[in-house]
């Protein structure tokens, strides 16, 4: 039996061999196909998530006003390369990419030179100008005229070789750029500035009514700023030693405006970073790597709650999707 079963292996060599093989080659074939429908529909997840956010305001009521929303936003919008790991980058996605997740607060920060802007963070410049900027708001809002986009426009680093003041300098890119503005210093309603720029102003300015006044801004901790026309409640406590101090002060201001004044509108900063002993460096991602899973978890379990503004380091399409969300008792009958 034995050499009758090795007379027949050896006529039919290769037979055990191929089926062998075949459904090995079966079997990572439909790997293969699970693999790739698997991040197909992820991607397809991802990209119907950011198209869905692309136009979430146009849901809304007209009358509504921002200060009564829930609006994911960006913290150093623009500041996307770092010389060090770690040190300056506070977002992967680009303007308009943030835009389409769903962004609509941008925290712009401005370098003045040579009477014109170019985007700052610290002293490393970002590749990017305040035109480029106006631009990608301009481009999005001609596409999405349902949208708003609140701009934040502070100044950065020391200016350099100018002929005139960084306000005069703005007076000229709002001239210049064809991108409508809101330059009220009321918080408008959503009817108000569909399509428009929404200017949330921390620089000194001589000729007012010039955007919502933000420019008496204390240095990190939370805040009040009372004006005629506009008031603010701010949690910016940037310098973080502690995540649970700081998730703490995030979460206080969250329940603040969940039953606060409608009136009043709330800024919440979930960004900052840990200062280092070493060179002085400023870690970011030691803050976020911590604080993004608590505002995912956070806004995972809630319902319809107004929360104000969240500026958010790394922000993403999941982030944003999870705090638009908590908009629904705003949106159309």
């Amino acid at each position: 039996m034995r050499a009758t079963m090795s007379a027949s292996e050896s006529q039919f060599p290769s037979t055990r061999a191929a089926s062998t093989d075949l459904w090995r080659l079966i079997g990572n074939r439909t790997n293969s196909l699970l693999l790739s429908g698997l991040l197909c529909l992820c991607l397809a997840g991802s990209s119907a998530a950011a198209q869905s956010n692309a136009r979430w305001m146009g849901l809304l009521r007209d009358d509504t006003s921002l200060s009564e929303l829930s609006i994911p936003g960006t913290h150093d919008a623009g500041a996307r390369h770092e010389r060090w790991y770690g040190t300056i980058k506070c977002q992967t996605l680009t303007i308009p990419e943030q835009l389409q997740a769903g962004v609509r607060f941008l925290d712009i920060r401005c370098r003045h030179v040579k009477n014109t802007f170019l985007i700052y963070h610290g002293p490393v410049y970002q590749r990017l100008s305040f035109n480029g900027v106006l631009d990608a708001c301009g481009a999005f809002l001609r596409e999405n005229p349902t949208e708003c986009v609140i701009m934040s426009v502070k100044e950065e680093n020391t200016p350099s070789a100018d002929t005139r003041s960084f306000e005069d300098t703005f007076d000229a890119c709002v001239a210049g750029n064809p991108v409508p503005w809101w330059l009220a210093d009321n918080i408008p309603t959503l009817s108000q500035v569909r399509g428009k720029v929404v200017l949330f102003r921390r620089f000194k300015a001589r000729a007012v009514p010039k955007g919502i006044d933000a420019s008496a801004w204390p240095d990190d901790s939370s805040f009040t700023i009372s004006n005629p026309a506009a008031r603010l409640r701010v949690q910016d406590c940037y310098k973080v030693r502690d995540n649970r101090l700081k998730w703490k002060a995030i979460q206080a201001l969250y329940e603040e405006a969940a039953s606060g004044d409608r009136d009043c509108l709330y800024v919440n900063f979930a960004s900052g970073y840990t200062p280092s002993w070493f060179f002085r460096i400023s870690r970011i991602r030691a803050v976020s790597g911590v604080i993004n899973p608590q505002i995912d978890a956070y806004f995972g379990n809630r319902g319809a709650q107004r929360c104000g503004i969240t500026l958010m380091d790394f922000a993403d399409d999941r982030k944003c999707s999870l705090i638009i969300a908590t908009n629904q008792q705003k949106e159309k009958p």
